[in-house]
This record gives C-alpha cells, sequence and structure tokens, in this order.
C-alpha cells in the first residue's frame, strides 16, 4: 500500500442559506479545493461524494455525477458513499483505499448536505431512518431521545453529570465563536448551557447539534506525488472504518461504541502511535454524550472519566488533549453529509498552522472521528506533518 497525502483542502461555511442549493454548495467547496491543491479538474481521476439523505432533504437524486460534472469533472467515476452521519468520512476512507491501493493517483472527496429546505420535524423524520426502522424508529425513537438514553446510562454507570455535558457545549461555543466557517459563533456560559430548553431529558437544546448546510472537499494523492502539487502536504498515518448493529437495544453496552473503539485500534496501529501520542482531536459531537464517549473509546481518557476530564479544563484549546477546536458539530453545525470531509479539512488547518485565531501549539499530530447513526459506523484519521 501507498503512502497517502491530503494535498488540498476546501469547505463553505456552514449555516442557513436560503439561495445555495446543495450543488451550488458542494461546487463551492470543490472550486477552493482545487484551488488550494493546485490541481486542474483534468487532473482528477476519480470522485466520491458523502451525503446521507440528498434525495428526501432536496428531492434531488443521483448526487455524485451531478457535483462531479458541475466540477468539470465529466467521465471519471463518480460515487456517493452514504453512512448516515459518517457518510463523508467513509468517503475519505474509500478514497484512501483507491490512492493507497494505486487504483488512483489523484482523488477528490466531497461532502455536501442541505438541510434546511425542511421544517424541523421533517428533518428529525429524516435523521430517525439512520437508525432502525423496524424496532427503535417504529416505536417512536429520534436520535435525541437515543443519545438521551446513552447519556442517562452513562450518568448512572459512572456519575457523569448535567454538568459535565454542558461543558462541553460551553467548550465548544468557546472555541466555535472564533471559527469564521462557524454557525453558530457565541459565546455561552454553564449556567446557560444547563438551562436550555429541554429536548430529551436529560439532553436540552445545548446539548445538541444543529440543522445545517453546508460542504468540505479534500484531496488526496500518493505521498510521494505531494510536493508535485503542494508545499504544504499532510500525510494520511492511520485511518479505519469499522462498524456495529444499527438498533441500540442490540449493544451490550450503550455507553461505549464498539466500531469506534475497532476503529481505533486499527488506526493507532496503522500509524504506529498511541492514543497519549495524539495532540488534538476533533471528535463527533452530534450530542454533548457523544463526545464524551468518544473520548473514552478513543483511549483519551479512562471509561466513565470522560465528562470530569471535560469540567476540569482539559479538552479546551490549553488542556491536556483540545478536542473539537473548530467547535465541533455544536457550534460549528452538522450539514450531515459534509461533517467527516470538514473534520479533515479543520485537522489539517491545525497542522499547517492555519487556523487562526484557535491555532493550538502543539499541533503536529491530529485525530478525526466520524460517527453514523448510534455508532453503526465509524470512521477514525490519524493525520501528521511529512
Amino acid at each position: 500500500m501507498r503512502s497517502v497525502a491530503v494535498i488540498g483542502i476546501g469547505k463553505t461555511p456552514f449555516g442557513a442559506f436560503q439561495n445555495k442549493d446543495l450543488r451550488t454548495l458542494a461546487v463551492e467547496a470543490g472550486e477552493k479545493c482545487f484551488r488550494d491543491a493546485n490541481v486542474w479538474p483534468s487532473q482528477v481521476d476519480s470522485f466520491f461524494l458523502g451525503n446521507f439523505a440528498g434525495p428526501s432533504f432536496t428531492g434531488q437524486n443521483h448526487l455524485a455525477p451531478y457535483v462531479s460534472t458541475a466540477l468539470g469533472m465529466a467521465g471519471i467515476p463518480a460515487t456517493r458513499i452514504e453512512d448516515a452521519c459518517a457518510s463523508s468520512g467513509s468517503a475519505f476512507y474509500h478514497a484512501w483505499r483507491e490512492v493507497a491501493s494505486g487504483l488512483s493517483d489523484v482523488v477528490m472527496v466531497a461532502g455536501a448536505e442541505k438541510m434546511t429546505t425542511q421544517a424541523t420535524s421533517r428533518v428529525t423524520e429524516i435523521l430517525a431512518a439512520a437508525g432502525d426502522c423496524a424496532t427503535e424508529i417504529r416505536a417512536g425513537s429520534t436520535f435525541p431521545s437515543l443519545f438521551a438514553m446513552i447519556a442517562r446510562r452513562h450518568m448512572y454507570q459512572y456519575g457523569t453529570t448535567r454538568e459535565h455535558l454542558s461543558a462541553v457545549a460551553v467548550k465548544n461555543h468557546e472555541n466555535g465563536a472564533l471559527n469564521p466557517d462557524a454557525q453558530m459563533r457565541k459565546v455561552i456560559t454553564l449556567e446557560q448551557a444547563m438551562a436550555g430548553k429541554p429536548i430529551a431529558e436529560p439532553l436540552n437544546l445545548y446539548d445538541c447539534s444543529l440543522i445545517s448546510d453546508g460542504a468540505a472537499a479534500v484531496m488526496l494523492a500518493p505521498a510521494e506525488r505531494a510536493s508535485e502539487f503542494t508545499d504544504k502536504p499532510v500525510r494520511i498515518l492511520g485511518i479505519a472504518q469499522a462498524s456495529d448493529f444499527v438498533a441500540l437495544d442490540q449493544k451490550a453496552d450503550i455507553t461505549t461504541f464498539p466500531a469506534l473503539r475497532i476503529a481505533a485500534q486499527k488506526a493507532y496501529g496503522m500509524a504506529g502511535v498511541s492514543p497519549k501520542d495524539i495532540q488534538f482531536a476533533e471528535l463527533h459531537d452530534c450530542f454533548t454524550i457523544a463526545e464524551i464517549v468518544a473520548m473514552e473509546d478513543l483511549g483519551f481518557v479512562e471509561r466513565g472519566q470522560g465528562g470530569f476530564f471535560t469540567a476540569a479544563g482539559e479538552t479546551r484549546r490549553s488542556g491536556k488533549m483540545p478536542i473539537n477546536a473548530s467547535g465541533g458539530l455544536k457550534s460549528k453545525g452538522h450539514p450531515v453529509g459534509a461533517t467527516g470531509a470538514a473534520q479533515i479539512c479543520d485537522v489539517v488547518q491545525q497542522i499547517r498552522c492555519e487556523a487562526g485565531d484557535r491555532q493550538l501549539k502543539r499541533h503536529g499530530l491530529g485525530l478525526a472521528q466520524n460517527l453514523g447513526g448510534s455508532g453503526a459506523t465509524c470512521v477514525v484519521s490519524i493525520l501528521g506533518e511529512i
């Protein structure tokens, strides 16, 4: 397998954009990526689009060629990847495999979602389809209610508190306020976070990610060719994808994500590093409890200690393990199909020292973790300097 590098990135701001459709957003991110990578559309061998529910949100299907041709890449393979919220993380994984195997040299990954075309109730219904429709969804479950169960069980088993959940939101809003591309650039206090409108006990409004529009794109090439395109390549040191049961009630312990643990173990092994070597991370905080579980499953802290670690300030930009310096899904926004690719962009920006006011002092080795559903899909990527 060949070593693979990220040679370019591009992303749109995340938010609610009445005058931009899905293709417009994807093209905006893709064109930024072309410029950043110094690549022409004619040089791209293959295209992967991460998108969860474009047909349901917008009515448009056959989305991969719909986007790739608009970017000037007619004729090449164009494939849409759907893995719920991990769609573009999965697209990134499959693009890496294609370059690493030698099948292609230059591959573009894009992630895009246009969610604000629908009312909140309909968005909730569309997102719920990433769960088990025959069982949990038929019984009325939504993802806020599923992650509320995870939070409640975590509280029972480990003593995690309402304050711990709110500390995640406060920290991510603090970071997002410094991110010019974030949807919610608003600093909040712990008191505000704890007093948010109830959504699904114990989760409130400040524990839940946003309904967002946006897109992100990443260009990959063999590391040995990276210097042909850019003087600031970032190497993919380790990457893995794993899966698990879709339904929450089929999991032996809902306070952990087995797919995350498996993907992390494989990615660490490939990169030849351990959790203590990772200098910063972008984690999938679709809900505040998801960030706490993720840092535990990744081995940053012992099981049950994620909430306490967060409340002690150790996940802030100045802490031992900075998490979601971008603002995370909670503040940056969560256009579902774009999230995984956007996380890669955020890690690359840190490694390149291009993160502006969010720039971390230790930024040479970063990790991105992208989760689908209530843990049925997980992609873990480890990136570092060349």
